[in-house]
């Protein structure tokens, strides 16, 4: 009898599962500060790529496109100031985190998240002057 779900078919889920475990945690910490691109927009989107890069490997190229244009909708100016870029930015990163996940590429994904959250969560206390503006 053959097995419903083979080593292969583990290995696949497991890229999809880190794909969108870490596009939530990045999507948790601009959620927690009020951005409108939280957990469910950052893991949907990680699992989106990593499904497209299942999918078909040779063909990523378009989805780094699509996603740019998904993260031009988060960028607004308003009162002479430009917001939503690191939302933007980190959305279109979560694309990217997707695409290395659903490669197989593990300790590549693992230290690109952990460095989506070092910038966009440490850095604000480092520039709190920075972070102080944009308040």
């Amino acid at each position: 009898m053959d097995q419903f779900i083979s080593s292969h078919d583990l290995q696949l889920i497991l890229r999809i599962v880190l794909a969108a475990f870490f596009g939530w945690l990045i999507g948790l910490e601009r959620e927690t500060l009020g951005k409108t691109a939280g957990t469910r927009t950052f893991a949907l989107v990680s699992l989106g790529a990593a499904l497209f890069a299942l999918a078909d490997p040779t063909n990523l190229q378009p989805i780094a496109a699509g996603i740019g244009f998904l993260c031009a909708g988060l960028i607004i100016f308003r009162e002479g100031r430009v917001e939503g870029l690191t939302t933007a930015a980190a959305l279109w990163t979560a694309a990217g985190l997707g695409l290395v996940f659903g490669q197989g590429l593990y300790a590549i994904g693992i230290t690109a998240a952990v460095l989506v959250l070092v910038i966009t969560y440490l850095l604000r206390f480092i520039h709190p002057e920075e972070w102080k503006m944009k308040k």
